[in-house]
């Protein structure tokens, strides 16, 4: 198949930025994935929900190159990416935020998201003082005072609390300047108070990127997504608005019954 240009997807008759096209994936005998297809429009934001082991974040790691597929293709802005290293996934606009974080603990939250922003957009500089990384620390400052780390950003990573953890591993990921932006459980752990901060802030992202998200929780993904997609053993159960989602038989009896 050829490149999809021109491809409108059914959300507001918006240009579709990520395209999965039955994409399949084995452990020994599990098969994880099994014939997905997933269409994201540019602009939106975009729920992956299941049970525990449904295959979301397999999804995520085929869709992202962490994971190479046994069958099917994955186009991102046109542009066939099936099986691209993450690293550069990340130089063509797609960015993920970890369920498990992983930043420096014994680094700065600044020194984590500068040598992020450095990575991304200038790789070829780590010889260079850090004094005369002027644009990525520029970079770095703006994106700690999007996720409301601006006061935070001499401590030491491993001193923050979980809620500051993941929004740092959230400012990692958005000092690359991402297109694209994959959400692995981004309210995890987290308390009501903490929640409500970061549904704010993922909403308030989409003023600039598309966001996909996998989250266990559905009164935060009924209230932010405009397209949810339901995976349970690897398959496709259904895709459709919020409102759809909710009131289709098969997704309750399978997963929102006990979710919500």
């Amino acid at each position: 198949m050829v490149a999809g240009a021109g491809i409108v997807s059914g959300s507001e008759g918006r240009a579709t930025l990520l395209r999965c096209e039955q994409l399949d994936r084995w452990f020994g005998g599990v098969h994880a994935v099994d014939h997905v297809d997933l269409e994201v429009a540019a602009g939106s934001l975009h729920a992956i929900i299941g049970p525990n082991g449904s295959g979301k974040t397999t999804l995520f790691n085929l869709i992202t190159g962490h994971t190479s597929p046994h069958g099917g293709r994955v186009w991102f802005a046109d542009r066939d990416v099936t099986g691209l290293p993450y690293h550069r996934m990340v130089r063509l606009g797609v960015a993920k935020s970890y369920q498990v974080t992983t930043v420096f603990q014994s680094l700065s939250v600044f020194e984590n998201v500068r040598i992020a922003a450095q990575s991304a957009r200038w790789p070829y500089t780590f010889w260079l003082p850090a004094s005369r990384l002027r644009d990525a620390s520029r970079l770095a400052e703006e994106t700690l005072e999007r996720v409301g780390l601006q006061d935070r950003r001499a401590e030491l990573a491993g001193n923050l609390s979980h809620g500051e953890l993941r929004h740092l591993d959230l400012a990692i990921a958005l000092a690359t300047r991402p297109r694209l932006l994959l959400l692995d459980e981004p309210t995890a752990g987290m308390s009501p108070t903490e929640t409500e901060a970061t549904v704010q802030l993922i909403q308030s992202l989409r003023r600039d990127l598309t966001v996909v998200l996998i989250e266990h929780k559905m009164d935060v993904v009924l209230r932010i997504a405009e397209r949810i997609t339901v995976l349970n053993f690897g398959v496709k159960l259904f895709e459709g608005t919020p409102e759809e989602v909710r009131g289709h038989p098969r997704v309750q009896e399978v997963y929102l019954q006990g979710a919500l």
